[in-house]
């Protein structure tokens, strides 16, 4: 079997034990289900040994018939984009897992079913290259992420699960509106990516436009951007900890993610035109998501909003259209999943022990749980972006990539985002580990175990890596990203970006071509456009 289609539905064997395990057998269970996704893992990690990041096109790549009369194929392939997406997912996955361990108590087969689930869906989002296929696995994670925060949730579990699932779905809504309008433009009724951007890049510019906007605020709504971020907090704050972990580790990169791979690559000229606007709204989201994480008294809803204002990066990095922005957004993209990864799963050993997310709650943790406290410190001081750790490498790189891009003002604006980030994590930490004792409990506290400190250490393992030595991660990305930029050059440059398709002879035969289309001199870029 293809090793792209292994690492997506790896999972699914793990699913197929679970179901012949009896539900009284928890650690057969628990035991299964983290099993599959460290195979998950480990098969993810040979894309990553037979990645060529020399190469631009997509790699890996399987393409097999579906639907043939509708013209949907099984269409899976990498980039520079989706691998380090990919493997974060799967690393996340098995860590998530492992943080279940003793928070969930009941209905536990159901609950390591829906985890499996969630990350066919996932990593089958980061790789189809098919858009129906893509819109199959992008509606499949709703599912397993509604149960997981309506069933194992906190009290308001219902409310949030509600509100997530009503909000993606709104968005959804108009991607499927706009993927059908480019089905329906194409004479051969195909949904191949890269066809599909061949004549998105043909349409005129007032119906890019509104393309552009279709896709941008479904992606918007996941990521989330200001105004569409409320389901966020509420979501993050009845999750239970594994599904707050993935849902800010993993599903808000989708967004993102659906930023750079359909919005702007295929509406060049519109994303030139909506540019200034995506800047303003990333740079209000800084700042706004900083400035609400200070007055939060609920540790859960701190790092939810500052989820918010560190997504903000990303998307000005996106926006900034250079090399550098792009590289900025796509490092920082791994480096929030990272870091709140485990801040959320910090915050869920301290509910675990305390059944309480009150910052008022707690004072003085640093004497009785010192290797927390260690732990806790390094993870902070990466989420405020400290020179040596992750978060600075990628907000560095979108700083300097906007201001390459002439927003000047917007830099020293989202600038003041990590003096803000400073104050309320800094504060946070200060209040939790080394306030006053108000509390007796607080002195009981056992310090963290040999699983907790698997889990932490594992995640600051990369945090320290990428902070130090980022290259490995950062060289993946320039082949994918070098044409896109190309693109983005022309369109503002107001030169027409008639750029044709290099589809292969088996993407051919898939939409029904009769021949090639004209060959000149040109350079085939990752997304198969020709220069």
């Amino acid at each position: 079997m293809p090793l792209l289609t292994c690492v997506v539905f790896s999972p699914l064997i793990g699913i197929v034990l679970l179901l012949l395990v009896a539900r009284e057998n928890h650690r057969a269970l628990k035991g299964i289900a983290f099993l599959t996704s460290v195979l998950t893992f480990l098969l993810s990690l040979g894309l990553y040994l037979g990645f060529d990041h020399t190469i631009a096109r997509f790699q890996f790549v399987e393409m097999r018939e579906w639907i043939p009369q509708l013209g949907i194929v099984y269409y899976l392939g990498i980039d520079g984009i989706s691998l380090l997406l990919i493997l974060l997912t799967t690393f996340l996955s098995s860590l998530a897992i492992i943080a279940s361990w003793t928070a969930i108590t009941k209905q536990i087969k159901e609950y390591m079913i829906c985890m499996l689930l969630l990350e066919i869906g996932m990593t089958g989002a980061f790789c189809a290259l098919d858009l129906f296929l893509f819109y199959i696995f992008w509606e499949a994670m709703l599912i397993p992420m509604y149960f997981l925060i309506g069933v194992w949730g906190g009290e308001a579990r219902i409310y949030a699960a509600i509100k997530f699932f009503l909000y993606t779905m709104a968005g959804s809504v108009l991607m499927l509106v706009a993927f059908l309008f480019l089905y329906a433009q194409g004479g051969n009724f195909s949904f191949n990516y890269m066809y599909l951007q061949q004549i998105a890049q043909r349409l005129p510019h007032e119906t890019q436009v509104w393309l552009f906007l279709a896709f941008a605020i479904a992606f918007a709504i996941k990521v989330p951007m200001v105004p569409f971020h409320t389901w966020l907090p509420d979501a993050h704050v009845e999750a239970p900890t594994a599904g707050s972990m993935i849902l800010a580790g993993v599903l808000l990169k989708m967004g993102t993610y659906g930023f750079i791979r359909f919005a702007i690559p295929y509406f060049p000229e519109a994303a030139v035109v909506m540019a200034p606007y995506g800047v303003t709204l990333a740079v209000i989201g800084i700042i706004f998501g900083a400035l609400v994480s200070m007055v939060q008294s609920d540790l859960k809803k701190l790092v939810a909003y500052s989820s918010i204002s560190h997504l903000g990066y990303v998307m000005l990095g996106l926006f900034s259209f250079n090399m550098i922005g792009f590289k900025g957004a796509l490092i920082q993209n791994i480096n929030h999943g990272l870091s709140t990864g485990a801040l959320f799963f910090i915050v869920g050993i301290l509910y675990e022990r305390r059944h309480s997310r009150q910052i008022a709650d707690f004072g003085g943790l640093a004497r009785t749980m010192p290797m927390f406290a260690v732990f806790f410190m390094i993870v902070t001081l990466s989420s405020i972006g400290l020179p040596g750790l992750n978060g600075f490498v990628g907000e560095f790189l979108v700083l300097l990539g906007a201001f390459k891009g002439g927003y000047y003002l917007m830099v020293v604006l989202a600038a003041t985002g990590i003096i803000l980030a400073a104050v309320y994590m800094l504060w946070m930490y200060q209040r939790v580990m080394f306030g006053e004792v108000t509390h007796q409990e607080n002195r009981g506290l056992k310090d963290i175990n040999g699983r907790e400190i698997f889990v932490l250490t594992a995640i600051i393992i990369f945090i320290i890596w990428i902070g130090v030595l980022p290259q490995p991660f950062l060289v993946t990305m320039d082949a994918t990203i070098e044409p896109i930029v190309q693109i983005l050059t022309n369109a503002q440059a107001g030169e027409q970006t008639a750029l044709f398709q290099s589809l292969s002879d088996a993407e051919m035969n898939a939409i029904g071509h009769k021949a090639r289309p004209s060959q000149g001199n040109h350079v085939t870029s990752q997304t198969g456009i020709s220069l």
